[in-house]
């Protein structure tokens, strides 16, 4: 598990990124990668630690410690020590459909878990795992591996997001006939519009589904299941019927004001720009366009942050992100202690760049919209923004945050981006093939179980959980395909 001595001997290293106001002038990832030398000496950082907790994905207080894939991190971190990098890929691909994607977008659940990170910095896995994922590629071995037989089962999966992808991934690799419709203009779902470009560069996604495809599985874009292609025809042709549509309908902010011309939600302005951008490189003007507004950012999550990065790259005149809750602390807390998650402040990308454009750090806490008020001809011109307090409510027992009377402020705004969550799935979807809901409308199943209520018919992913992190999905999707697989066949070797 990498030198036994090498976490005593390195110190951590990461990927050099580009300086915030050099990064902002284009929409390309920014980290330059560690040279194989150097990657090599930040695996040798492993530990021989016993019990890896970065691999174990276990559920602590509500929140998830270590990979949800069970990635086999102290394996492949010692073969890349030892310079063995085909059976390091290997192992990784062994647990991961899309390392090429986790790697980038992923949290790095695995090294919040890392027992080097108990009384030191972590092993920089997340940068392992990318430099596996890469040699892999430009060495041709993740090239296609299509299945030697064919079951003549036939799959249809509705929705092409992580889920979607690994779903389709592991029944292909058992030989069955999957075909995966989207309803937008090109595959990816959430990877391809609801992540920005300098995340995941589209060409990476791309390049993963010319080898699906070079496998066997088919992709239909401009499919709306549900309108478009009716549920029923797919129940009909198909053995079995996946829906990984994704958690899509955003959360709203119910003020007064909110018909004013200038407010959308997060996820139509991140697709509007990613879109534009792999249409036109921005020149078509099909986009909503942060350029010289004063924009309101409501939500203080990583699609928040998305669109604090996206608005700074438009060229906005200035950037506020409005967070409910309070500050978290920097460090951890003695109630929070490792390896649970640690819930302490974080500054992203985002705010790094407004940081270093606007002076000063872009999120007001313990804050939200009282009201959205607009001019003469409906545009939107200023927000009125309140605190909030922590209270417990009487009757419930809850705690929930409330306005504070008398603290409210006038800001000036042009544009509002809502980035405060989402729903559950869309009902259209979902009453099209007859799926029971839960109170949270997602698609209901039995605990730790695929199958929907109607015949034939499984889900994953967000529409499944609710919106969570890509490597969920990404299990999600694997463990979905196992029951569908076992379903089909009777049993499972996935």
């Amino acid at each position: 598990m990498g030198k036994p001595t090498g976490f005593l001997e390195y110190e951590r290293k990461e990927a050099k990124a580009v300086s915030p106001k050099e990064r902002i002038k284009n929409f390309n990832e920014f980290h330059t990668p560690l040279s194989e030398a150097e990657q090599r000496c930040q695996s040798a950082r492993c530990m021989d630690c016993g019990v890896p907790f970065c691999q174990s994905g276990m559920n602590i207080k509500g929140m998830t410690s270590g990979c949800p894939l069970n990635n086999l991190i102290p394996e492949w971190n010692d073969l890349v020590y030892t310079g063995n990098w085909e059976q390091a890929y290997n192992r990784l691909h062994k647990t991961s459909n899309f390392p090429e994607f986790t790697s980038r977008v992923c949290p790095a659940l695995c090294e919040k878990a890392c027992t080097c990170g108990l009384n030191g910095d972590a092993v920089c896995t997340k940068e392992n795992e990318m430099a596996i994922i890469e040699h892999a590629y430009a060495n041709g071995w993740a090239g296609p591996k299509p299945p030697k037989v064919r079951t003549g089962k036939r799959i249809a999966v509705v929705g092409s997001g992580p889920a979607g992808l690994a779903v389709a991934d592991q029944l292909n690799t058992r030989g069955h006939n999957v075909t995966v419709f989207e309803r937008a203009d090109r595959i990816g779902g959430l990877l391809r519009y609801g992540i920005p470009n300098m995340k995941l560069e589209k060409h990476i996604i791309d390049r993963k589904l010319e080898v699906m495809k070079a496998e066997g599985i088919e992709f239909v874009t401009e499919a709306n299941v549900g309108e478009k292609i009716k549920a029923k025809k797919l129940v009909d042709e198909y053995d079995a019927v996946v829906l990984a549509c994704g958690a899509s309908n955003p959360r709203d902010i119910n003020a007064p004001g909110r018909d004013a011309n200038g407010i959308y939600f997060a996820v139509d302005f991140l697709k509007a720009t990613t879109k534009s951008l792999l249409d036109s490189d921005l020149s078509d003007g099909k986009f909503i366009s942060a350029k010289d507004k004063n924009v309101i950012v409501i939500g203080g999550g990583d699609t928040g942050n998305d669109c604090v990065g996206t608005c700074i790259r438009h060229g906005c005149k200035s950037v506020t992100q409005l967070e409910m809750m309070p500050k978290a602390p920097d460090t951890r807390r003695e109630s929070n202690p490792w390896p649970q998650w640690p819930l302490v402040c974080k500054t992203d990308y985002g705010q790094e760049e407004a940081i270093a454009v606007f002076g000063h750090d872009p999120r007001i806490y313990t804050t939200t919209v009282k009201e959205f008020k607009k001019d003469k001809k409906g545009n939107l011109e200023k927000v009125v923004v309140i605190s909030l307090e922590s209270k417990v409510d009487e009757k419930t027992g809850r705690r929930m945050m409330v306005p504070v009377e008398g603290t409210e402020k006038e800001l000036p705004c042009e544009l509002v981006l809502i980035a405060a969550g989402f729903l559950g799935t869309q009902k259209y979807v979902t009453d099209a093939f007859g799926v029971e809901l839960t109170e949270r409308t997602n698609i209901k199943t039995e605990e730790g179980k695929f199958a929907t209520n109607a015949a034939g018919v499984f889900t994953a992913g967000d529409c499944h959980t609710g919106q969570s992190l890509v490597v969920k999905a990404i299990r999600q999707g694997r463990d979905c395909a196992r029951e569908v697989d076992k379903y089909l066949m009777g049993y499972t070797n996935l």
